[in-house]
Order: C-alpha cells, then structure tokens, then sequence
C-alpha cells in the first residue's frame, strides 16, 4: 500500500497534475476539511437565480489539495478564469469563491459569493465582460456582491 502524501507533497503533484478539461467553467475544491462546507457551497452554486444559472463543473480531487493561484498558472493551458473552493470559501459564513484571472492579468483575484457567481461566469464565459469589470466592483472585503445600483 502506497503512503499517504504530506501537504508540501500533494500540492507539489496537484501542480503537475493536469487541470481536467471541461466545457464549463471548473469550481476546484482545494480545502477538504469540511465536506459538508463543500456540499453546502456546490447547492448554494447549483440554485438558479430567476432565469440565470452557473454553468460549472465540480471537481472534488483530493490531488488538487492546498492547490493555489500560482500552481494553476504553471499549467501548459488552462482555462481562462478558474474558481478555487479553498478554506475561505469553506469556513466563512459567506461561502466567498476565490476567483483566478488565468488570461488578461494572470492571477489577479477576487471572491465572489454562490449566489452572483452566474453573474461572474456568464459573463466571463461569453466574454461580454472582463475580469477588471468584476474584480473592480468588489466590495470593501474584497467580494463581489452584485454590481452597484445605479
């Protein structure tokens, strides 16, 4: 039986390990200390909002452990934008997803809460927006509500 890899080690493979490849945009669990934190954002994500939904995959690998913005820019190609469900996402109240700029300024972030991450992917997705527009609308922590009325 093979042995269980330490943090350093699992985030050393989770960066040579290939993202997967999917035609939706990819939400990465990256924290596996609360699986039914996990449960809870994935159904918080999934909720259509009026007539608008995210259209995302999941991925739950532990081999994407303690994964960071950094080792998603090492990869040969990615997507341009990724959603990384690490710890912050997983304990705070707000469930906020860390958001990964992959093309325009490769690793430039902000959160987002489940219930305006339709907004961020569609958005994004189509390229009717860029991810200035939305990282520029943050609130003062740092996490993307809606965009101001007005």
């Amino acid at each position: 039986m093979g042995r269980r890899l330490t943090g350093p080690e699992r985030r050393e493979e989770a960066q040579l390990k290939r993202l997967p490849e999917s035609e939706n945009a990819l939400v990465l669990r990256t924290d596996f200390s609360d699986d039914a934190a996990w449960e809870r954002l994935c159904a918080a994500v999934r909720e259509p909002r009026g007539e608008f939904q995210a259209y995302v995959e999941f991925v739950s690998d532990r081999q994407y452990e303690g994964l960071t913005p950094e080792h998603v820019l090492s990869q040969d190609s990615h997507p341009t934008f990724i959603f990384l469900a690490d710890r912050v996402a997983l304990s705070h109240p707000d469930q906020p997803i860390l958001v990964v700029d992959l093309c325009d300024e490769p690793g430039r972030t902000f959160r987002v809460i489940p219930s305006a991450m339709w907004s961020v992917e569609n958005n994004l997705s189509l390229a009717n927006m860029d991810f200035a527009e939305f990282a520029d609308s943050v609130d003062p922590d740092g996490v993307f509500r809606e965009f101001p009325a007005g």
